[in-house]
């Protein structure tokens, strides 16, 4: 479903789980994700899991994104998800319905263990990080290829979110973090999902 889609849809609902490790920037993509959203009007729920997180272990949310009130917080079965690396995959790929899609980091995972009954879109992040010149913006690489897929919300609004978040002293990174949703955007328009 293409933005403009999104955008005159009147009962759009999407539940998002998004999962890796600590030190991949998971929570910080979801927060983003959850803030762009409400930039463009649409009701948001942003769930961080607080704990045992820690760089290495393991990081986990979920963002809801609806043009109705949100009854519950909880996500029991996501339309979608973005997995950073193979534990999360294990844990979190049975949450996501039949016919639900994953962007998955390829750089970590292998995309043959994903269900055959959900899209899958694999990013080489980290590779393509990396490329970039800053393997920890991987997180927006696999960020720009779940908006290519979903079309949830505009990269310049994730963009303008970041503008927002990012204290003066961190502006500078701006510039690379476009690069990186750029990069994931035309890596899923090479790698188009594959429906099995």
């Amino acid at each position: 479903m293409s933005h403009e889609d999104i955008a005159t849809h009147t009962s759009l609902h999407h539940e998002v789980i998004i999962a890796g490790f600590g030190g991949q920037g998971v929570l910080k993509m979801g927060q983003t994700l959850a803030e762009a959203a409400m930039m463009e009007g649409r009701d948001v729920v942003w769930t961080p899991a607080y704990g045992p997180e820690m760089r290495g272990g393991p990081a986990f949310c979920t963002v809801i994104i609806s043009s109705r009130p949100i009854g519950s917080p909880v996500v029991a079965q996501a339309d979608s998800a973005i997995v950073m690396d193979r534990l999360s995959l294990q844990k979190y790929q049975g949450s996501v319905r039949s016919g639900g899609r994953i962007v998955l980091n390829s750089s970590l995972v292998d995309p043959e263990l994903v269900r055959r009954d959900i899209a899958r879109c694999a990013v080489r992040a980290n590779h393509l990080a990396e490329d970039i010149g800053d393997a920890r913006i991987a997180n927006m690489v696999l960020l720009g290829a779940f908006l290519r897929m979903t079309g949830l919300v505009q990269p310049a609004t994730i963009i303008q979110a970041l503008r927002q978040a990012l204290p003066e002293r961190r502006q500078h990174l701006i510039p690379l973090n476009e690069r990186a949703l750029a990069c994931g955007a035309d890596a899923a328009e090479m790698l188009l999902p594959t429906a099995v």
